[in-house]
């Protein structure tokens, strides 16, 4: 684990210095109901698509628009469906569609029919131009050194090294889930070393369950950031930032700077609840980063959290800090 630098809470403070509330762009929240986990992906000629949890939790569907309002009303299609027996067959989780050498790529968790918290990591593959079209094959299990619950994988290009960040326990029994990156030798296989960017430390990664989860990458002038959701996925969801300059060895957990407080999280004033699991794009003007993520608005859940159907994809923008950081703009409603 790698240690946090002392210099951390300096670095929060400045980086929430010099805030800037204001927000032009204006979306029709929520972008999608009954969709968790949502993972926007804008290809170079506009084209929005929205994959995301349904809360069966036993298909991938797929939605395309030419703006982020327009996948609201996009027709969804279906795309893969669980398998009836063994592997692929329960808790299918946090799909998320990737562009890596003209082939598109899903990644995304599935327990077992017979044994559905035996999760994995899988992928599918699809060499049609458009993803709505065309066969999606089932390309395997993503194999990483320690066999145990692992999900939430994510993948990025940088320097001309491919990596892959995931969820996984590797801790063992009610450790929870850490952060892992590894380099990828090809869009399914990795090649280690698998380092251990954060586990659950500090008291608001650890409500109910000891949870580091679904990052999402964003590069901006000379660093790394990678957003993840800690905690359970009630009302005490919420999201944490990691970072790490450009130029540093990212296989080397001293690399890595983490905030020791949440950056986006429940507010009760604006009626967000469990806000988290997020991904990155950016507006049709190409000009300002927008942030996709779930919540709830409503605080009270009967039964498991897992079983309420009412997390809704909603999008926002993210405004950057003079300093080079992320503004959540936590007290500005989307």
């Amino acid at each position: 684990m790698r240690l946090i630098r002392i210099f951390t809470l300096m670095m929060i403070t400045v980086m929430y210095s010099n805030q800037s509330y204001s927000q032009a762009t204006e979306f029709n929240n929520p972008i999608a109901e009954q969709r968790a986990d949502p993972w926007v992906y804008k290809t170079d000629t506009g084209d929005y698509f929205l994959i995301a949890t349904v809360p069966e939790y036993d298909r991938i569907v797929l939605r395309k628009a030419n703006s982020i309002n327009g996948l609201k009303e996009a027709k969804e299609k279906e795309i893969w469906h669980k398998h009836e027996k063994g592997v692929m067959g329960s808790h299918i989780w946090a799909p998320e569609l990737h562009r890596i050498d003209g082939k598109w790529y899903i990644y995304f968790a599935a327990g077992e029919a017979e044994n559905i918290w035996n999760i994995r990591m899988w992928v599918l593959s699809n060499s049609s131009v458009d993803p709505m079209q065309g066969k999606w094959k089932e390309e395997g299990q993503i194999k990483t050194q320690k066999e145990s619950f692992s999900l939430d994988a994510t993948t990025f290009e940088h320097k001309g090294k491919r990596y892959l960040i995931w969820a996984q326990n590797v801790r063992g029994g009610d450790s929870g889930t850490a952060l892992v990156l590894s380099e990828m030798k090809n869009p399914t296989t990795l090649t280690g070393p698998e380092v251990i960017l954060t586990e659950p430390e500090f008291s608001w990664e650890r409500v109910k369950y000891n949870v580091n989860e679904g990052p999402a990458v964003i590069k901006k002038d000379g660093r790394i950031f990678v957003a993840y959701s800690a905690s359970a996925t009630n009302h005490n969801y919420c999201m944490g930032l990691l970072w790490a300059n450009e130029d540093a060895d990212l296989l080397n957990a001293a690399s890595w700077n983490k905030s020791p407080g949440p950056i986006f999280y429940t507010s009760e004033e604006l009626k967000r609840y469990g806000p988290g699991h997020n991904s990155f794009t950016t507006s049709e003007d190409g000009k300002s980063t927008i942030m996709i993520y779930h919540a709830r608005d409503y605080k009270e859940i009967q039964g498991h959290e897992l079983s309420d159907k009412n997390r809704a994809t909603r999008a926002r923008k993210v405004n950057w800090t003079k300093s080079g950081f992320p503004d959540f703009m936590q007290n500005e409603k989307d």
